[in-house]
């Protein structure tokens, strides 16, 4: 058996992934051509990660299924000419560095650390957090990466509520779908955890409506995409004290700008 796989990804990306996917390939007897230009009506399979623009899948009518790098969607689905199946990248170690980054920066925030380590003014101030069964946190997204974060929290003693787009049913979590849904969730996050993933309808879900549902002082952390929050919408609810704290490891505009007020 032979197929032929087209890259459509950065030249980095395709030096890459490469050789792993001919070894793989050849391990299950399969002979693959492999190439970033092979002729469109020879290609079989189609490999894509995001690296600039909005690719045109016509040509490629032999092709069978497209196998996406990134475990986000939003650079492809909206993509008119994308009419076969698309698989994304779900990934083990993905997985758990993104719960280890989540449940770290939840327990920062509920233990309030950084009270302690930004202190400069030699005032001695102590503080006791609540325990962790007294201190709610939302997860919005429940996909492979916002289930297994919920998870971890709950088992941690969290009161963890979660919302997505379908029910689901994780252990240990109380889990929402639908508008209302989503304003049970918001009510009670102390701390707020953004996984969803980007499309039209996530698009600045976090509005200043919706921020103001969260109860005041709250926390945000985005490790999901920039675009799911209202960038002015943040800044004032920062302002404001509505919102305590913001983690942010996404960004509408990356790199982001150095004159962006995010950095300040």
């Amino acid at each position: 058996m032979s197929v032929n796989v087209q890259f459509i990804t950065s030249p980095e990306a395709f030096g890459q992934y490469r050789a792993p996917l001919a070894r793989a390939l050849a391990e299950h007897g399969i002979e693959a051509r492999i190439g970033t230009d092979l002729p469109p009506e020879s290609v079989d399979y189609i490999v894509y990660a995001p690296s600039g623009g909005t690719p045109d899948l016509t040509p490629y009518r032999r092709a069978r299924a497209a196998l996406g790098l990134w475990a986000g969607v939003e650079t492809i689905v909206t993509n008119p000419t994308l009419t076969i199946p698309y698989a994304r990248m779900v990934d083990a170690g993905l997985t758990q560095g993104m719960v280890e980054y989540v449940t770290g920066h939840v327990l920062r925030h509920h233990l309030g650390m950084d009270q302690d380590i930004c202190r400069r003014d030699a005032r001695w101030q102590r503080h006791v957090p609540p325990l962790a069964s007294d201190r709610g946190v939302g997860v919005l997204g429940l996909g492979e990466l916002g289930g297994a974060c919920a998870k971890s929290l709950a088992g941690l003693g969290f009161r963890v509520t979660g919302w997505s787009r379908r029910a689901r049913a994780i252990d240990g979590v109380e889990t929402h779908a639908g508008p209302g849904g989503l304003d049970r969730v918001l009510e009670r996050a102390e701390i707020l955890v953004l996984l969803l993933p980007l499309t039209p309808a996530t698009e600045t879900l976090m509005n200043a409506e919706r921020i103001a549902r969260l109860p005041r002082g709250a926390v945000v952390i985005n490790p999901g995409r920039g675009a799911l929050i209202d960038d002015d919408a943040l800044l004032a609810a920062l302002d404001s004290g509505q919102l305590s704290h913001a983690t942010l490891d996404t960004f509408r505009t990356e790199p982001l700008p150095p004159e962006h007020p995010f950095w300040a």
